[in-house]
C-alpha cells in the first residue's frame, strides 16, 4: 500500500483526531458565545497548570498524591473557578464522612461527651473511644469528660488534635500505609471511632444538616447518600429504630429544603456492610423493603459496602437479592479493586442483578463485556478519583480507569465518596483532579458541564423531579456564567 502525500497525511491525521474528540464525554454539547469565552479562559488556566508538569513532571498536580498537592490545588485559580461552578449532585457519598472535620470538632463541644484513651500521637497508636452519657460510662476504660480534657489541653489544641485524628491526611502519603489492607484498616478505624459520637441524636441531626450546608457552599445542590443506619441514641438510654433514624433524615432534609429552595433534593441508599452472616443479610432485605414502603420518595434503593477484596462476593447474595421486588433499585459498589478474576467479578453480578449505577467501577476496564453492557444498558459509573488514590488503587490520576470512560463517552458521574477523611471539599476537589488528570489535556468546559448534567440524568429522581432540578441547575449555571465572565480578562 502506497504511503500518502504529506498533505493527505495531515488531512487524515486531523480527521482521526476529530473522530476521537467527537467520542469524548461532553463532545455532544454546543456552547453558547458566553460559554465559549469562559471556556477559553478555563483552558488557559488548565494549560498553565499542565505546563508546570511538562517542564517538571514532579510539579504536575494530577501526577502526584492528592495530599502532597492539596495546598497548591487550593491556591489554583482553576480550582477556585470550579468551586463556584454549579456541579449538580453527588451520587456517591457515605453518611458519616461527607461533612468536614469542622463538623466533627463541633460535635466534641456538646455536653456529656466522654472519652476513653488518648488521641494518637503517632501512626499506629490506638484510637480513643467516645460516648455521650449523663454519668461516667460503666464499660471498661479510663473515661474522662471531653470538657475536662479540653480544659487541660487548651480548647484550640484539642480541636486541632481532633482535626488531625479524623483524617487519612499525612505529609508522607506514599509511605504512611504500605498496602491497600493497611490503609483500609485505618480508614475503617475512623468510622468506628466516630460512630458513637455522631450517633448521639443531637449530633446526628446537627451533623447531617451541616453536611447539606457544606454541599450548598460548594455549589452542590443534590445528594444521594449511602448509610448503614447505625443505632442512634440519646441521654435517656433510648435507642432509635432504623425507621426513626430515616425519619430524622427526612425531617432535616425538609427543613433544609425549606430554607434553601434552590437545593434540588436529597435521597438515601440503604447500604449495610457486606461483612455479615446470612441471617443478618436477610434482616437487611426485610428492612430495605420496610423503609421503601414507608419512605417511597426518600429511599432510592439498596447497596452493600466494605472493602471489596476482603468482603463476601456477590455470588453469596445473588439468589436472595433476586427475590426482592422490582421496586427496590440497586446501586451496587463493584470493581473497587485492582484484581482481575477475583472480586472484580462482582461487576458481572451487579449488571445481571439490574443495578442502576455502579459505585467506583474501577476494574470495569478489564472486562470488555461489562463495558459493552454498561453502554448498552446506560448504567452510570460513579467515579471517585481521590478516594481511589488515597485507598491505593491508583497513584497517578492519569492512569485512572476513568480516563478511558471519559474518552469514549461512558455514562459517568464524578463523586467524592468520603471527602471528610481526605480533607477535600464535598465535590470541587474531585472535579478538579478529574478535569486535570482523568480528562484529556484537550477536554474543556463541555466535560465539566456534562458531569453536572449527568448527575441529574443518572440520579434516582423521577421525571418530574428531574425537570424541576434541571430548571434550578440551569438558572444557577447562567448566574455562574455571568458572574465568572466579569473576572475573565479582556483578551479572552
Amino acid at each position: 500500500m502506497a504511503r500518502p502525500a504529506y498533505d493527505e497525511f495531515q488531512r487524515q491525521r486531523e480527521e482521526f483526531l476529530n473522530r476521537e474528540r467527537s467520542r469524548g464525554l461532553g463532545a455532544d454539547l454546543v456552547l453558547s458565545a458566553d460559554e465559549e469565552r469562559l471556556n477559553r479562559y478555563v483552558m488557559h488556566l488548565k494549560q498553565q497548570e499542565l505546563a508546570k508538569g511538562v517542564e517538571n513532571p514532579y510539579e504536575l498536580v494530577s501526577g502526584r498524591h492528592f495530599f502532597e498537592m492539596l495546598e497548591r490545588i487550593n491556591d489554583s485559580p482553576l480550582f477556585k473557578l470550579i468551586q463556584k461552578m454549579p456541579k449538580g449532585g453527588i451520587l456517591h457519598a457515605h453518611d458519616t464522612a461527607i461533612g468536614s472535620t469542622e463538623l466533627i470538632v463541633r460535635a466534641t463541644h456538646h455536653e456529656h461527651l466522654w472519652q476513653s484513651g488518648s488521641i494518637p500521637q503517632a501512626e499506629g497508636d490506638p484510637m480513643p473511644a467516645y460516648k455521650f452519657s449523663r454519668t461516667k460510662p460503666t464499660v471498661d476504660g479510663d473515661w474522662r469528660l471531653v470538657a475536662d480534657i479540653r480544659s487541660s489541653m487548651g480548647s484550640e489544641a484539642y480541636d486541632a488534635a481532633i482535626r488531625q485524628m479524623f483524617t487519612l491526611y499525612t505529609k508522607d502519603p506514599l509511605n504512611a500505609h504500605r498496602d491497600i489492607n493497611d490503609v483500609w484498616r485505618k480508614f475503617m478505624a475512623l468510622f468506628i471511632c466516630f460512630e458513637p459520637m455522631v450517633t448521639y441524636r443531637p449530633v446526628w441531626e446537627e451533623y447531617f444538616y451541616g453536611c447539606l450546608e457544606e454541599l450548598l457552599a460548594d455549589n452542590v445542590t443534590y445528594l444521594e447518600f449511602r448509610g448503614l443506619l447505625p443505632p442512634v441514641y440519646d441521654l435517656d438510654d433510648r435507642t432509635y429504630s432504623p425507621e426513626e433514624i430515616v425519619q430524622m433524615y427526612v425531617e432535616q432534609s425538609d427543613k433544609f429544603l425549606r430554607a434553601h429552595p434552590k437545593f434540588m433534593g436529597v435521597k438515601f441508599i440503604y447500604a449495610p456492610l457486606k461483612f455479615c452472616d446470612d441471617a443478618t443479610f436477610d434482616g437487611y432485605l426485610e428492612l430495605v423493603q420496610k423503609l421503601q414502603q414507608r419512605f417511597p420518595n426518600f429511599i432510592a434503593g439498596f447497596d452493600l459496602v466494605g472493602q471489596e477484596d476482603l468482603g463476601r462476593p456477590h455470588t453469596d447474595f445473588n439468589e436472595r437479592l433476586l427475590r426482592l421486588p422490582p421496586t427496590i433499585n440497586f446501586f451496587f459498589h463493584a470493581g473497587e479493586t485492582n484484581w482481575i478474576g477475583r472480586r472484580d467479578e462482582n461487576l458481572i453480578d451487579a449488571i445481571l442483578l439490574g443495578t442502576k449505577r455502579i459505585g467506583h467501577g474501577f476494574a470495569a476496564l478489564k472486562h470488555p463485556v461489562v463495558l459493552e453492557e454498561v453502554k448498552k444498558r446506560q448504567i452510570c459509573i460513579e467515579l471517585n478519583p481521590i478516594s481511589n488514590q488515597v485507598l491505593k488503587l491508583v497513584q497517578d490520576f492519569r492512569n485512572h480507569a476513568g480516563a478511558f470512560y471519559f474518552s469514549d463517552n461512558y455514562p459517568v458521574v464524578v463523586s467524592s465518596d468520603d471527602p471528610s477523611f481526605w480533607c477535600a471539599a464535598p465535590l470541587s476537589h474531585d472535579f478538579f483532579v478529574a478535569f486535570m488528570g482523568l480528562a484529556s489535556a484537550r477536554a474543556d468546559l463541555r466535560l465539566l458541564k456534562k458531569l453536572a448534567l449527568n448527575s441529574i440524568e443518572y440520579s434516582s429522581m423521577d421525571g418530574a423531579e428531574k425537570s424541576v432540578a434541571m430548571e434550578k441547575w440551569t438558572t444557577a449555571w447562567n448566574t455562574f456564567l455571568q458572574e465568572a465572565l466579569q473576572s475573565v480578562p479582556g483578551e479572552f
